[in-house]
């Protein structure tokens, strides 16, 4: 059991559970103060006969969205090792097929189950939020699974972006309330970036096994030096996507504490600049994961710092 476990890479997850957790959060901030919803969120009744709290469409959404991540990882999983992109040798994925702990078709199967119990949470969610939910949910669907495909022609980043920084949240939030807010891109904007940035980390740690793979990463096209600079743009853009919401008043002031995550990006952003040559990609090895960390510190300052303001504002 605790192979399958650590085939779905549980220690990437937060780039699911993160935002969708900062959306529910703000759907709950925004009906509070008034921006946003302003017929509060009761219970659904678009579809279906039946009546559900919004929080509890909200859980589903988050459950979803993390289901669809675990298909996500292990049906790439699949591709990239029969790709060559993972082998001996390399860095990254669960290592179960590299290791031969699974057999390619155990680990397909396994995503695409996680991928049928995700379509059904959405399918139900859909019966109670409203039909947006459709659109939402088969972009999600066709990323999760293609993504393989858009990261071998430096589109991974873009996906990513797109998928975790904007569906995601804005499903949550729809679920919640069957209203499409776009302000939710803004406030997921930054711990998006944050994202992709664990993928760029990655990405670019892999830069000579990648090219081995015949397969087209950002990070190659970039290079070493510009992708050390796009690292520091996407990190600094995360805190100033922060301060921009809260001086337009699309987040509560008390969001500006995740700037108590600066000595986690600083770490970071110098474990980046440690890296001298594609040919030796050891420094920075473990970035990665190191982003995931400030990808957890930032959202749960942020989720924490909306709930706060939730709970304190008075009408």
């Amino acid at each position: 059991m605790n192979n399958w476990i650590l085939a779905t890479r549980p220690w990437s997850l937060p780039a699911s559970f993160v935002p969708a957790l900062i959306a529910f959060a703000y759907a709950f901030w925004s009906v509070k103060s008034g921006i946003t919803y302003p017929g509060g969120m009761g219970w659904h009744e678009p579809l279906s006969s039946w009546s559900v709290p919004s929080w509890l469409l909200g859980i589903f959404a988050v459950c979803g969205a993390v289901i669809f991540q675990i298909a996500g990882n292990l049906i790439s999983d699949y591709y990239d090792f029969n790709h060559g992109v993972d082998r001996a040798g390399t860095f990254g994925s669960s290592r179960m097929l590299v290791n031969g702990v699974f057999t390619p078709r155990q680990i397909l199967n396994f995503g695409l189950t996680a991928l049928a119990i995700g379509i059904f949470i959405g399918m139900l969610t859909f019966l109670f939020a409203g039909p947006h939910i459709l659109w939402i949910g088969s972009l999600g669907v066709t990323g999760t699974y293609f993504y393989y495909i858009l990261k071998y022609h430096a589109l991974g980043d873009l996906c990513i972006f797109i998928i975790f920084g904007i569906l995601v949240p804005l499903g949550v939030t729809y679920s919640m309330t069957s209203t499409l807010d776009w302000h939710i891109v803004a406030v997921t904007a930054p711990i998006g970036l944050l994202i992709v940035n664990i993928l760029h980390a990655n990405n670019t740690r892999d830069i000579r096994d990648d090219g081995k793979a015949s397969i087209t990463t950002q990070a190659m096209l970039l290079g070493l030096k510009c992708s050390k600079y796009k690292y520091v743009v996407y990190t600094i853009l995360a805190y100033a996507g922060i301060l921009a919401c809260c001086i337009l008043g699309i987040l509560p002031w008390t969001c500006v504490a995740v700037v108590l995550t600066a000595p986690i990006a600083v770490r970071n952003t110098k474990c980046m600049f440690s890296a001298h040559s594609t040919d030796h990609p050891e420094a920075i090895k473990s970035l990665d994961s190191m982003t995931a960390q400030l990808v957890i510190a930032f959202g749960l300052i942020q989720i924490l710092a909306i709930a706060a303001s939730t709970i304190t504002h008075t009408p």
